[in-house]
């Protein structure tokens, strides 16, 4: 999930005190400013989120990752006069520019429970700015939201443009809970994990971002080892098509000697029918055979001298399974002799 930059204005007017929402209007805005903040966390743990008030464009907190010190500075917001929705705009997008990566994508969030006292005018110009430069809003509009609704959807819909749709307004109706209706609210909405209230498996009820990010860490371990173990079936079954017998290391590794042994004695063996013994036989006896020819210089050197008798005594015991095989038995029985031994201590 992709990175953001997020300035949140919450509205501390006079008209925070009203008691239409309950308890009232800011409180009601708090508790969904920590919601809020706690859920971009949710998202992704590198996100960062920062405070200004509408009433006097002040920046209460700077962009950080630590969520509870946001939550403590709103509490210490005081309420006075009026909302200065384009200035404190504006004071966002500043801030905004002092992210910490650029791979961050700005966005601001405006808490507006006040009557908006710029003309419609100046908010389109401002969205248009915003737009040209590439920096999503989105606006909680409550509280005064009939006198405000026609100014903020000019802003928005002059921000998206014909085709965009990276900017949103909510409007709450007086009586609903902000909290809630921020839950369901395309605000919440991403790419990936759609509505981060409908996340699944309850860990939309994980408070803890670094559980959660574990967790989802965790989760795509789990489908990246389901997605190799299909591919694993699929070579299997690919291969038992083709009419591979045997799916053990052991049976492959049976068939491809025997293959090289049928290869190099320009016949076919059957491998199952030997030995053990016979097999280590056959398989020495070939391997001498391809460092004969590799040296057929030096071989023929030996004949001029008449050495060829040792070659062929070579030979006469690599073709005599019963030696190989007695052989083998006594390295068997020196080694139990010597697994038997007491060591010393």
């Amino acid at each position: 999930m992709s990175q953001e930059a997020i300035m949140i204005a919450v509205d501390n007017s006079d008209f925070m005190r009203n008691g239409d929402y309950i308890p009232n209007r800011l409180q009601a805005q708090i508790d969904a400013f920590n919601y809020f903040t706690n859920a971009k966390k949710r998202m992704n743990v590198e996100n960062t989120c920062g405070l200004v008030t509408l009433a006097n464009y002040q920046v209460v907190c700077t962009l950080t990752t630590d969520m509870s010190k946001l939550h403590s500075k709103i509490t210490l917001v005081d309420l006075s006069g009026n909302i200065n929705f384009c200035t404190t705009v504006r004071v966002s997008q500043l801030a905004l520019r002092h992210r910490q990566s650029r791979n961050q994508k700005p966005r601001i969030v405006v808490f507006v429970g006040s009557p908006i006292n710029e003309e419609e005018a100046e908010l389109v110009k401002l969205a248009k700015k915003l737009k040209k430069e590439k920096v999503n809003i989105d606006v909680i509009s409550f509280g005064e939201s009939e006198e405000n609704q026609h100014k903020l959807t000019a802003f928005i819909d002059t921000i998206n443009g014909k085709d965009g749709a990276g900017s949103h307004l909510v409007t709450i109706p007086a009586g609903s809970s902000l909290q809630e209706s921020l839950k369901t609210s395309p605000i919440l909405m991403n790419e990936e994990s759609g509505n981060l209230g409908a996340v699944g498996f309850g860990m939309e009820e994980i408070d803890d971002p670094d559980l959660l990010y574990a967790l989802r860490v965790s989760m795509e371990d789990q489908r990246m080892q389901q997605e190799r173990a299909g591919i694993t079936d699929d070579v299997n079954a690919m291969g038992q098509a083709d009419g591979v017998v045997g799916t053990s290391e052991e049976d492959m590794l049976r068939e491809a000697m025997a293959a090289s042994l049928s290869d190099n004695m320009g016949g076919e063996v059957d491998f199952s029918s030997m030995t053990e013994d016979e097999q280590i036989a056959y398989a020495t006896r070939m391997s001498l055979q391809d460092e004969s020819a590799a040296g057929a210089n030096y071989g023929e050197v030996m004949d001029t001298a008449g050495g060829d008798e040792p070659q062929k005594e070579q030979f006469d015991v690599v073709d005599n399974p019963d030696l190989i095989g007695a052989v083998l038995e006594g390295m068997d029985q020196d080694e139990e002799k010597q697994n038997s031994t007491p060591k010393d201590d």
